[in-house]
């Protein structure tokens, strides 16, 4: 009844796939069962019911309201059916990302090998429309960060930062959650040694932090973005402060930058770009940077196994949150990098642990103030998904499924000619997990 009740409540009209339970053949979904429970029944899970069945070895509970539904869905559009069938009420878990979390870690094993393997058959792929083309990244771009700005700001703290913080120490509060997102900003630029005169080219400009505080050490800032949202309110900040004669937020593609700047920066805006288009991402980077010149970034991470492994897979991420975007490897970043640029790998390092706990604060908040998300006119459906949304990332952190990296490139002034060149070893990039959270900076 309750997994009825909730997706009575849905509005076919926007959420057409949630409302509906599609309809799958008798062999498929007794296929996707029998896989299911041999999942589940090894996974330190405790799965309940209706009919009084229980699977897992014990751990966070997780309660299947509508068995024929939820395993429609699976066996429809696998992890997309899985995300959808949460919305749609019809299984909850009273700890949500505690079973993500187990869910995230056992991400290899799930699905057995022989499926695996033949996961170009029955896996959905991209829609054309994502593709990160320069309009497809307009669009991609829009359906997220123009959602609202006052949306945004409900959950974020006052530097309207929405990208991993890092904190001084960990467990993290609320409170240090706008010190350490200053912290996460003012390492990027010590990496990049922005200060007085500094020419400083963003690529996603957010709402402004960064070049704010780019700015007030002194450096002349050119801020690129695709939401006309973000740069609206960008732009306000940026007056109050009395910094515009050092900061122009421009509404361009990475790929339409002009100039030349002594510093790049860019935080957590390559999972936009789409596979397909790092190359040019990258090739933008080194275009822009001078000989000498110095690129921070900060991007999330995954394995480079699952990568390969899930890259041509359509997700409910992105269907429902971010479309077009694709998180990348420290491997593949290494490679692109080291074959179609001049810039070199300096430093690296990981952080994972400290988006974890950004995500759990973030998704907190969004909790505590529901009612106002709802006032702001999103619908509880919009609501259960946000809140998915944020759990299952802060699960893939948790897991060790994603990890997030800052990055310090520099441009090699002998090789500016794009040349391959060999990949840096890793004695060349520093990878740690701790040097972040002390604040050190590159030498």
């Amino acid at each position: 009844m309750y997994a009825r009740d909730v997706r009575e409540r849905v509005d076919a009209g926007r959420w057409p796939d949630v409302a509906a339970v599609p309809e799958a053949s008798t062999a498929r979904t007794a296929i996707t069962r029998r896989v299911l429970r041999h999942a589940l029944g090894r996974l330190p899970l405790l799965v309940r019911f209706p009919d009084g069945t229980r699977l897992g070895l014990g751990g966070p509970l997780v309660d299947v309201h509508d068995p024929v539904a939820f395993h429609r869905r699976i066996g429809r559009s696998g992890l997309i059916g899985f995300g959808e069938s949460y919305l749609a009420g019809e299984w909850d878990a009273p700890d949500l990302v505690a079973a993500l979390t187990v869910l995230a870690s056992r991400a290899a094993e799930l699905v057995p090998a022989p499926l695996q393997r033949l996961r170009g058959l029955w896996a959905p792929r991209h829609p054309e429309a994502q593709r990160g083309t320069p309009d497809g990244a307009r669009e991609n771009i829009g359906a997220h960060y123009d959602l609202s700005n006052e949306l945004f700001a409900l959950f974020l703290d006052e530097t309207l930062t929405y990208s991993s913080a890092v904190f001084r120490s960990l467990p993290a509060s609320w409170e240090r959650m706008a010190p350490a997102q200053r912290h996460k900003i003012d390492r990027l630029l010590d990496l990049a040694r922005v200060g007085a005169g500094t020419r400083v080219l963003e690529i996603g400009t957010g709402w402004g932090e960064l070049a704010l505080r780019a700015a007030a050490r002194g450096a002349h800032v050119t801020s690129l973005t695709l939401s006309a949202e973000q740069r609206t309110l960008a732009l306000e900040r940026v007056a109050e402060a009395g910094l515009a004669d050092r900061v122009s937020v421009e509404l361009c593609d990475y790929r339409e930058a002009t100039g030349t700047y002594d510093a790049v920066l860019s935080v957590e805006m390559i999972e936009a770009v789409g596979a397909e288009f790092w190359p040019a991402y990258f090739e933008a980077v080194d275009a822009r940077l001078a000989p000498g010149g110095r690129a921070a970034l900060q991007a999330i991470t995954m394995p480079h196994d699952r990568l390969r492994a899930s890259r041509d897979t359509f997700t409910w991420i992105q269907k429902y949150v971010f479309p077009g975007g694709l998180i990348p490897s420290t491997q593949a970043i290494e490679s692109v990098t080291a074959s179609r640029t001049s810039l070199r790998l300096t430093r690296r390092d990981g952080y994972g642990a400290h988006y974890a706990e950004t995500l759990r604060l973030w998704r907190e908040r969004f909790t505590d103030r529901a009612a106002h998300v709802g006032a702001l006119g999103f619908d509880a459906t919009f609501r259960r998904l946000w809140t998915f949304y944020l759990a299952y990332s802060e699960a893939g952190f948790r897991s060790g499924y994603l990890d997030v990296q800052q990055y310090l490139f520099t441009k090699d002034a002998a090789r500016t000619d794009g040349a391959p060149r060999e990949t840096a070893t890793s004695t060349t990039a520093r990878d740690t997990t701790t040097a972040a959270a002390e604040g050190e900076t590159a030498p």
